[in-house]
């Protein structure tokens, strides 16, 4: 069960999380959760290219760690990173101290403010000792889900629940991972295509430091 267009009181549940970016310059962001990928990764920056585009990747610890020449790419290419935890753990199911240890190992291959929890699950306390601990981090949400990892939709399924519910600062979650590779090899150029035909720009997340609390 999940919902493709977050709705306005889930955001009021979390105030101090980001949700959507100022819609004021026609723009949109997409996000990339869970690389770097191998095929999937190469294939969305080739995409991206083609628009001009700029995205954010909210790279798995472990895979920045493995895929090195990919990370460099995203960076060379002017997208922006985001902690997603080094191995990708659900916040709902892992003790506090562990989710923290999770995003600060991650830190060291991706020292970056901005921070996605998988699943989008977090705890009230681990959002808490997350602040405590990096200041200036940003948490980023999403406003509108492709659904690209959901095996009971196709490729244009993804594409229209997009084109359907984003708007001008909405942020928009694609993964580029082996699970999401069918349905959003499929989406994601239609979606592109779509929005650039419509006037729209792809923005990355602006630059963010971590800067950790050392006290």
């Amino acid at each position: 069960m999940y919902l493709v267009k977050t709705p306005g009181w889930l955001r009021k549940i979390y105030p101090k999380l980001h949700w959507k970016m100022p819609n004021t310059d026609r723009a949109i962001y997409l996000t990339f959760d869970d690389g770097p990928h191998p095929f999937a990764t190469p294939f969305v920056l080739d995409q991206l290219a083609k628009y001009g585009a700029r995205a954010s990747f909210f790279c798995v610890g472990e895979n920045a760690k493995n895929n090195p020449e990919l990370l460099a790419r995203i960076r060379k290419e002017g997208h922006m990173l985001g902690n997603h935890t080094m191995h990708h753990v659900n916040g709902w199911k892992v003790a506090d101290e562990l989710y923290l240890q999770e995003v600060e190992a991650a830190a060291e291959w991706l020292p970056t403010g901005w921070f996605r929890p998988p699943y989008g699950r977090i705890r009230f306390r681990q959002e808490k000792q997350l602040t405590q601990h990096f200041p200036a981090i940003k948490i980023m949400m999403w406003d509108v889900l492709s659904g690209d990892f959901d095996v009971k939709l196709t490729g244009e399924d993804c594409a229209k629940n997009v084109i359907k519910n984003a708007a001008a600062g909405s942020v928009v979650v694609f993964h580029d991972s082996t699970k999401a590779w069918e349905r959003m090899q499929v989406a994601l150029p239609l979606v592109l295509a779509h929005f650039s035909k419509a006037g729209y720009r792809f923005l990355a997340l602006p630059p963010a430091e971590l800067h950790p609390n050392k006290n």
